[in-house]
């Protein structure tokens, strides 16, 4: 992923808010288990299922 333009990063969409996300290099080693786009997100996936 090194020295790659951010439009041909993979991207996933996010389960909370439907938005599109792009890679980071922080989940570079998790990027399979990546979800949510943020940890807002995040803190909010059971206040949406209810």
């Amino acid at each position: 992923m090194k020295n790659t333009k951010k439009q041909f990063l993979p991207h996933k969409i996010c389960v909370v808010c439907n938005r599109p996300f792009a890679w980071r290099k922080k989940w570079e080693k998790v990027w399979d288990d990546v979800k949510y786009c943020s940890d807002k997100c995040r803190m909010a996936k059971n206040k949406t299922s209810a």
